[in-house]
């Protein structure tokens, strides 16, 4: 056979089997997953062909602000996005897209895609409905078990029971909740369990890096890590047991020893009486706050008070300034960029900025806007969150393992230059010759357009309606993404 021969049969078989070459395949028993935010022009890229459209929502009226990940549902495989929620406990597809109000919300619903369980050949049509309610809204839903596939990833889990919407009110998409499942907040095994179960990972852990707004995209390692996401050595802190929690369910809260503000004259000034239960939400792009300790920040920030829409107006100009809010756990302080506390946004009237923080007198949620600067390794095997300062210096993925002593792993990354101007959470997106935070500016074009910012608070401050009652492992409070999952069926 001559060379050029040899040269073109290689070409085409990779040209063939492009795809099947891009699969990540797994020596070990962990998997890994890209998180996507819904601003990323390049995976929705349908929803920001009308510009206008999406500039004149108004500002409390949108509800999809969330990172996504990407599910291959049923037989043959049909490509679903659902948000990425540590405050749920449940997978649930299909959303009803004809109810949403403005074309550019439906446009985006549209783009998630939809499960069709009679395509399927593996999928179980179970009898089974439940109402799932949220901080606005409810998806109605029929059970469903057919195989999940985790997209980009040879990952295939069989079996596996989640909810298909029969009607849903104010969603704009499917939720997979990562939380806490069988025998603790509902009564079958969520994917969390079933990764466990069928072996694709040996322990129910998972590390979650969201990225920075330049970055538009983080990653989920189930039952893995990666040390090149983290600086400084990751820090334990246990989870507060469901009955001594503020909500008295399983969740992810623990302790917060305080809260800082370091602004760029270097001077930190400690907020008082900042010692709180605080839960980590990857559902909720806000964080919510006291009343008491969200006006201080807010006035710290040039804001005399909400506006009609319940957000802190802020001069953008914080935008470039290299100044820090500090929340403090013990053996580590997570500090969140100015930029990154900072949410501008495209309006018929022009950018306009408002703090990425909200006043609840509830109960206090750290959302999107705080967890972007942390990697957290969520432990559900040993009851404990891991936690180090955010920085991305690259790749580099290891299996939780059993014998893994997670408190003392180290990161391989330098801190980030908190002291320069345009502070960030990313080393790599501030020059590294790849075009990697272009789309960062402040823009019409934007990442950090109207998705950033428009409809948060109209999930995060409805928290009063009381759902059944803790047999149905139901809850006062409302997260952006909770199913505060009201058990109607015990499955």
């Amino acid at each position: 056979m001559s060379f050029r021969l040899l040269v073109f049969l290689c070409l085409v078989i990779v040209a063939r089997c492009g795809n099947t070459l891009s699969i990540e395949r797994r020596s070990n028993h962990f998997v890994k997953l890209p998180v996507v935010h819904s601003t990323n022009r390049q995976v929705f890229a349908k929803v920001y062909q009308d510009k206008r459209a999406i500039a004149t929502v108004p500002l409390a009226k949108r509800a999809d602000v969330a990172y996504y990940a990407k599910l291959n549902i049923g037989t043959p495989p049909q490509p679903v996005f659902v948000q990425l929620d540590t405050g749920s406990f449940e997978l649930w597809v299909n959303p009803n897209c004809t109810t949403l109000r403005g074309s550019s919300d439906v446009r985006f619903c549209e783009a998630i895609g939809h499960y069709d369980p009679s395509s399927s050949s593996s999928s179980i049509e179970l009898t089974t409905t439940k109402t799932l309610r949220y901080g606005i809204g409810s998806a109605t839903v029929q059970y469903v078990v057919d195989s999940v596939g985790l997209a980009g990833t040879d990952t295939l889990l069989q079996e596996v029971q989640f909810g298909v919407a029969l009607d849903t009110v104010d969603e704009f998409s499917g939720i997979l909740g990562i939380g806490h499942g069988e025998n603790l907040t509902i009564r079958y095994k969520n994917l969390i369990d079933q990764l466990a179960d069928q072996g694709a990972t040996s322990t129910k852990a998972f590390s979650l890096a969201l990225g920075s707004k330049s970055e538009q995209e983080g990653v989920i390692i189930f039952g893995g890590l990666d040390t090149s996401k983290f600086s400084g050595t990751l820090q334990t802190q246990p989870i507060i047991p469901a009955r001594d929690s503020p909500d008295g369910v399983p969740r992810y809260w623990i302790n917060m020893q305080s809260l800082s503000i370091t602004p760029p004259s270097g001077e930190t000034k400690r907020y008082p009486n900042t010692s709180m239960a605080v839960f980590l939400d990857s559902g909720a792009t806000l964080t919510l706050l006291p009343t008491r300790l969200a006006n201080a920040i807010a006035a710290d920030f040039g804001a005399e008070a909400t506006d009609s829409n319940g957000f802190y107006p802020v001069d953008c100009k914080f935008n470039d300034q290299p100044g820090t809010l500090d929340f403090a756990f013990v053996g580590v302080i997570i500090r969140v960029p100015y930029r990154e506390v900072v949410r501008e946004i495209q309006t018929t009237f022009g950018i306009q900025c408002y703090l990425g923080i909200s006043p609840s007198e509830d109960f206090v949620l750290l959302g999107d806007t705080m967890l972007r600067s942390a990697y957290a390794v969520f432990d559900q095997t040993n009851n404990a969150i891991h936690i180090a300062q955010y920085s991305n210096c690259g790749s580099n993925e290891k299996e939780i393992t059993a014998k893994m002593t997670l408190g003392s792993t180290k990161g391989d990354c330098e801190a980030p230059d908190f002291e320069a101007g345009n502070a960030n959470s990313d080393p790599l997106s501030l020059d590294n010759g790849t075009g990697v935070g272009s789309n960062d500016s402040t823009d019409a074009d934007s990442s950090a357009s109207t998705f950033d910012i428009l409809g948060p608070y109209q999930r995060l401050t409805i928290w009063a309606t009381l759902f059944g009652d803790q047999d149905d492992y139901s809850s006062p409070y409302m997260s952006t993404a909770h199913a505060n999952d009201r058990q109607t069926r015990a499955i």
